[in-house]
């Protein structure tokens, strides 16, 4: 495997664009080695799905796009962000707050974190912002499970 691959995909901004984000990154996971019926798999699936939807939701029509992008370092870093034009960036909620939506934020980061990775924000050149999930590869390919 090489020392850096990337992946990319930019959908229109629509409910229906978030099954393709999560085949999508699926496909191109399976394609580098990790076996889509394992956990973790699953887990990245979900997260794929929170941040799509965050994308169409939450930017209010403003993002016509989101982009998603894979990228594995050296076989060592899976990073996963999920782009959009809308400069308003993701709030956590407070706990005590009770609705029916906004907990995709808390759901990515556990799942994140219960990996051995972390969830991040940076800015774009463009005024928007990409959501990153950041796992260790050597663990999500061979050993979580």
């Amino acid at each position: 495997m090489a020392d850096h691959q990337e992946a990319s995909v930019t959908l229109p901004s629509d409910p229906a664009s978030v099954p393709t984000a999560r085949r999508y990154v699926a496909e191109v996971l399976d394609g580098w080695g990790l076996d889509g019926a394992d956990e973790l798999a699953d887990a990245i699936r979900l997260m794929v799905s929170e941040l799509a939807t965050n994308a169409v939701l939450h930017t209010f029509g403003q993002s016509p796009t989101f982009t998603v992008d894979v990228r594995l370092e050296r076989e060592e870093r899976l990073h996963i962000g999920v782009t959009d034009s809308h400069p308003r960036w993701p709030r956590r909620l407070p706990a005590a707050v009770q609705q029916d939506n906004g907990r995709g934020m808390v759901i990515i980061r556990s799942l994140a974190a219960e990996a051995g990775g972390r969830l991040s924000v940076t800015p774009t050149e463009e005024g928007g912002k990409t959501v990153w999930i950041t796992l260790p590869w050597a663990r999500t390919a061979a050993s979580y499970v």
